[in-house]
């Protein structure tokens, strides 16, 4: 399994070198993640998580994440330092940063597949899994998020779930939710889920209950564990958002409620399931009456950034409200992965992996049910149906290709063994790759094609991907480094990717917990022309950068047709806006965005009408 790693490290960054050498990294996320790290190498305290470079003026910004991920990125940028320097160790390591915990899913998922499957199939479920395009995008270089992390945790608690030693399976979820939950909220579904069914497995086998105890013990220590050494100070409140004294009460009272009950172990199925269901009525019944502030959404947010922001983030809509050239090949692969699990419990009805086989099912179908509250649950959902999909490969693959031969009547049993098992394998990965390769190279293409286009007339440019990709480019934003560091209004979506690539300071990043500065921004460029000095003031603008036909413009013009935004981009430029001319990268390629100094001293005047091209 190393080696299979190995092979896809040292392909993803042969793939990716363009990405690494130009520290493309493509999501907000990942720069601020950067930042954290920067911010900390340079001095910054361990639970001190504030980032500074956003809103300067009214303190920083508050990001709500853990030192945990930083540790790895951190350790990367620390060894290559002294032998490259620190801007190539920072590339390399935003490189290699993301495929350590590749290494953690696959491992996990060969465990899960060699003990529910056979010792043999692992391979057939790491195919599976570079399949998993959505999975497989949380890990590729630059990828430095937590997400991927996260993920290898879950893949973690699969195989927990399927060990057959239950302490070792107890421990291993319960540790894997613990360590997922000290890096961020986004799967505390699956851990709920998780946990449920180790409860339900012990309400099912009686036997079950050194499985539970274990569990029980590791989560709730290891929550606490998290808590007390990655929680950042800003944590320490009664928020929802994060691991907090809210969530962390929370999962130490399930883990004491879990090991109570093993405790009592009662002999009869149905007085497990009662005390087993009254344990979770106390927990959700005390955090109603505890925490009344987290039965809504975990953000906090105010209606009016939720309509503004929140709602318009694509992954936060559920897959029925994508096009379908979107959704169904998101979907494909979690459908596959809950038929296969099923038809595999099935299979084992009569062996020692039925209780294994359901537990993976029960996991896989609430994987795939989340699409339909957020398509942010693609890379779980896909990463869960790899053991049903490897299932279904591995019986239903060799069945139709007909490697049943008979080997032991020719040339013996031992070595009709080995060969009937490499026969399997290759042919299993021969029809997967094959299928693969009709999927990827002529049903989504095909399903991706703009139907509307003319023969011999190529479709019109995307200009807001155009937009995105080159105001987000290292050479064109480097060109502002040539004014003195100051901080610079810009677009909530562009505030970390300008303060990774150039010494300014931005207005806001998209995170919830500075939803005043978000709102700021946005309001600035929908309201009217005169509003917006008062806002850039209050927040210590000394100038103005925007990136035409950028995602985040649709919104300022969608909402404020006649707004600031709207004005500025027809050619109204008012007089207290003074354009500053930057170098172009290089001659005769302009810059994609505009940029003017803030003039406080200058009093309004009447914006002059659009000049005619």
């Amino acid at each position: 399994m190393a080696l299979f790693w190995l092979c896809v490290v040292v392909w993803f960054l042969y793939d990716r070198q363009g990405n690494i050498y130009w520290l493309l990294l493509g999501d907000t996320d990942d720069n601020m993640r950067l930042m954290q790290v920067r911010a900390w190498l340079a001095g910054q305290g361990w639970y001190d998580l504030r980032q500074y470079r956003l809103d300067p003026a009214l303190g920083g910004a508050d990001i709500h994440w853990s030192r945990l991920v930083d540790l790895p990125l951190a350790g990367l940028i620390l060894a290559f330092k002294p032998f490259v320097g620190i801007a190539t160790a920072e590339r390399w390591a935003c490189g290699l940063a993301p495929l350590l915990p590749l290494s953690v899913a696959m491992a996990g998922l060969s465990l899960a597949v060699r003990r529910l499957i056979a010792p043999w199939a692992w391979p057939v479920a790491l195919v599976v899994l570079l399949g998993c395009t959505s999975t497989m995008s949380m890990y590729a270089p630059m990828r430095i998020d937590h997400h991927g992390w996260q993920l290898a945790f879950l893949a973690l608690t699969v195989a927990g779930l399927a060990d057959p030693k239950r302490a070792r399976g107890g421990a291993t979820v319960g540790l894997a939710s613990a360590a997922s939950l000290t890096i961020g909220l986004e799967m505390l579904p699956y851990c709920a889920m998780a946990g449920a069914i180790i409860a339900l497995r012990w309400i099912w086998d009686r036997g079950d209950v050194r499985r539970m105890q274990v569990y029980a013990l590791t989560l709730g220590g290891g929550s606490a564990f998290g808590f007390a050494v990655f929680a950042s100070d800003a944590n320490q409140v009664l928020r929802c958002d994060a691991l907090t004294p809210v969530w962390l009460s929370v999962m130490i009272a399930a883990g004491a409620l879990l090991f109570g009950l093993s405790l009592l172990n009662p002999a009869n199925r149905w007085v497990r399931l009662a005390l087993a269901a009254l344990a979770g009525g106390v927990i959700v019944v005390g955090f109603a009456l505890l925490f009344p502030q987290c039965l809504g959404r975990p953000e906090q947010v105010s209606d009016e950034l939720a309509n503004t922001w929140l709602n318009n983030v694509r992954e936060a809509r559920p897959i029925y409200k994508h096009a379908f050239k979107t959704a169904f090949p998101m979907a494909v692969l979690p459908v596959i992965g809950v038929l296969g699990a099923l038809f595999a419990t099935w299979r084992a009805r009569r062996s020692e992996a039925l209780v294994g086989w359901a537990a993976v099912a029960l996991f896989t179908a609430f994987a795939s049910a989340m699409l339909l509250w957020q398509v942010r649950a693609a890379p779980a959902a896909q990463l869960l149906a790899v053991p049903g999909s490897a299932a279904l490969l591995v019986v239903v693959v060799p069945w139709f290709l007909g490697l049943r031969a008979p080997f032991a009547r020719w040339i013996g049993e031992v070595p009709a063994m080995v060969l009937g098992v490499v026969l399997r394998v290759f042919g299993t990965v021969a029809a997967f790759l094959l299928l693969s390769g009709l999927w990827a190279g002529l049903v989504v293409p095909w399903f991706s094609a703009d139907k509307g286009a003319k023969p011999g007339k190529p479709a019109p440019p995307d200009r807001v991907a155009a937009a995105n990709a080159a105001c987000a480019r290292l050479s064109n934003l480097r060109m502002l480094n040539d004014i003195p560091a100051a901080t610079i209004f810009t677009h909530v979506d562009l505030g970390p990717r300008l303060i990774v690539t150039t010494h300014h300071s931005a207005i806001a990043g998209p995170y919830h917990r500075n939803g005043r500065a978000i709102l700021d921004v946005h309001h600035a460029f929908t309201w009217a022309t005169p509003n917006f000095r008062p806002i850039a003031k209050a927040h210590g603008a000394q100038y103005l950068l925007i990136c035409p036909n950028m995602s985040e413009t649709t919104l300022y013009r969608a909402r404020g047709p006649n707004g600031f935004y709207a004005q500025l981009v027809k050619g109204q430029v008012p007089n207290w806006l003074e354009p500053v001319k930057l170098r172009e990268v290089r001659p005769g390629a302009p810059l994609p965005f505009q940029l003017w100094k803030i003039r406080y001293d200058l009093p309004d005047a009447p914006t002059p009408a659009p000049t005619k091209r």
